[in-house]
């Protein structure tokens, strides 16, 4: 854990709302709140940039600088490390390969066999597609988000995965994806989405009837 959190806790300023009763064992909460956004922060970021390096430095650097406090409500400290992470993943990725950031040139609304930009159009929850990211299953999805597109890998995984909307999806791309990544409109991003739920239903389609 960095050290940063630490000091934050002894000083207070990282629970200044906090009642006395609730800061007894301050350091080991927030030690267990961090370990569990971290292990969600890896497998995202494994996702956006790869496994590796890359990744563990993106994680540290998300808890560092998000705003995270053993009274602060584990989801919102989870949706502050999500973002802050998915800001810096699409800088790597920028730096890596501007060009693959770009919004798709020309793309419109095809007939697909989803009609919503919405995860369960694809027959799944959020918590199904975790645990097949996470699960027996996790090699496939990973190997068929390797074969997508970086565009629509990414905006699939900050909607899926992260859960950004696609308004927050296209605001993460244009502050932080770089020159050519300032055409992303939400309408874009959602259409995007949906072609890559119906990539993904088509794929489990494929994996039931193989079983």
């Amino acid at each position: 854990m960095p050290q940063d959190f630490d000091h934050r806790i002894h000083n207070g300023s990282a629970a200044s709302d906090c009642s006395e009763e609730s800061l007894s064992g301050a350091s080991e909460g927030l030690k267990e709140i961090v370990e569990s956004i971290a292990a969600g922060l890896y497998s995202l970021a494994s996702m956006l940039v790869g496994q590796g390096e890359d990744s563990e430095r993106l994680v540290e650097a998300a808890i560092a600088n998000a705003e995270i406090s053993v009274c602060q409500d584990p989801r919102e400290a989870r949706q502050s490390s999500e973002r802050a992470l998915s800001a810096a993943a699409l800088q790597v990725l920028s730096a890596r390969n501007p060009a693959e950031l770009a919004a798709p040139a020309g793309f419109a609304p095809a007939s697909t066999c989803i009609d919503d930009d919405d995860l369960a159009a694809a027959g799944i929850s959020s918590e199904e597609l975790g645990n097949m990211i996470s699960g027996p299953e996790r090699d496939r999805v990973r190997n068929w988000l390797a074969s997508l597109p970086m565009w629509m890998r990414t905006v699939f995984v900050l909607r899926a995965v992260a859960g950004f909307s696609a308004a927050e999806t296209a605001s993460l791309l244009n502050a932080h994806g770089g020159p050519q990544a300032a055409a992303w409109t939400p309408e874009a991003t959602r259409e995007v989405f949906r072609q890559g739920l119906c990539s993904l239903a088509s794929q489990l389609l494929h994996a039931s009837a193989e079983r």
